[in-house]
C-alpha cells in the first residue's frame, strides 16, 4: 500500500516538474518577444480593421504611435501599485485622427487630489507608448465599480460605457512612454511632477526552473522515503 501511494506521489511531483519546465520555456519566449517589441520603433496603433486579430501573445507591449486630441473631462483613475508606491493610473481617452477612440495611460499619480489638478494637453498631439489589451473584471478580490467610479483594472469596454466615449473604441489602451520620448504634460503648481509616465513593467519574474527543481526533488525524496519504509517493513518481517 505504501508503495502504491509513493508511486502516485512520484508521478504527481514529476508531472508538476515537467509542467514548470514547459512554463519556463513559455516565459522565456514571452520575455524575449516583449523585449523586442518594447525596444522597437513605434508603429501606427492598430485601427478598427485590425482589432479582431489582436492577441496578447502577439501584440501586447508593442510600441505604437497615436495622433489626435484628448477628450477633456473624461479621465478615470485606475488603481496602481508602482515603484513610487500606491496610487492611480491617470487614464484619458484620445480621439485618434483616424476616427476612433483609444484610452491613454498618461502615467502615475499618488492621489485623486493631485489628478484633479492635471488637465490633459489641448490641441492635436502625437505620442508613443506600449499597447496593452483590456484588463477585464477588476483586481484581486475587487470588482470594478463604474457607478462609484472605482476602477481596479483597466477594463476598456467598461470605462468606455461609463464615460460614454464616442465609438468605435479600441479594445486596448496605450501606456505612454517616458515624456522625453512622448507627450509632455502640463503640470500646474501643486501637481508635484505628476503624472509619471514610462513605468510599465516589462521585466517578468521567471522562477519556473526553481519550482521545477523543487518538484523533482520532492519526487526523489518520495522514492527515498518509500525505500526506507519498505526496508524497515522487510526488516521487521525477518525479525519475526
Amino acid at each position: 500500500m505504501a508503495g502504491l501511494g509513493a508511486a502516485v506521489l512520484f508521478g504527481v511531483f514529476v508531472g508538476l516538474g515537467i509542467w514548470q519546465i514547459e512554463r519556463r520555456a513559455w516565459k522565456v519566449d514571452l520575455i524575449e518577444a516583449v523585449e523586442q517589441r518594447s525596444a522597437a520603433g513605434p508603429v501606427s496603433a492598430p485601427g478598427p480593421a485590425e482589432w479582431d486579430r489582436l492577441t496578447r501573445n502577439g501584440d501586447e507591449y508593442r510600441r505604437v504611435a497615436v495622433k489626435g486630441r484628448f477628450l477633456q473631462d473624461s479621465s478615470v483613475l485606475a488603481q496602481a501599485v508602482t515603484d513610487h508606491g500606491g496610487g492611480y493610473w491617470l487614464m484619458t481617452p484620445l480621439r485618434d485622427a483616424r476616427g476612433f477612440t483609444v484610452l491613454v495611460n498618461r502615467g502615475f499619480v499618488p492621489s485623486r487630489a493631485i489628478a484633479a489638478r492635471i488637465d490633459p494637453p489641448t490641441g492635436e498631439i502625437a505620442l508613443a507608448g506600449l499597447l496593452r489589451l483590456s484588463q477585464t473584471g477588476g483586481g484581486f478580490l475587487r470588482s470594478n465599480d463604474p457607478e462609484a467610479d472605482r476602477w481596479y483594472s483597466r477594463d476598456v469596454a467598461a470605462i468606455a460605457a461609463a464615460r460614454s466615449l464616442p465609438d468605435p473604441v479600441a479594445p486596448y489602451f496605450v501606456d505612454v512612454d517616458n515624456p522625453a520620448r512622448g507627450v509632455s504634460e502640463r503640470r500646474p503648481v501643486g501637481a508635484g511632477g505628476y503624472p509619471i509616465a514610462g513605468l510599465t513593467k516589462t521585466d517578468f519574474r521567471n522562477s519556473h526552473l526553481a519550482y521545477a527543481l523543487t518538484w523533482f526533488a520532492l519526487a526523489g525524496l518520495t522514492i527515498v522515503g518509500a525505500a526506507i519504509v519498505l526496508r524497515r517493513a522487510r526488516s521487521r518481517g525477518d525479525d519475526a
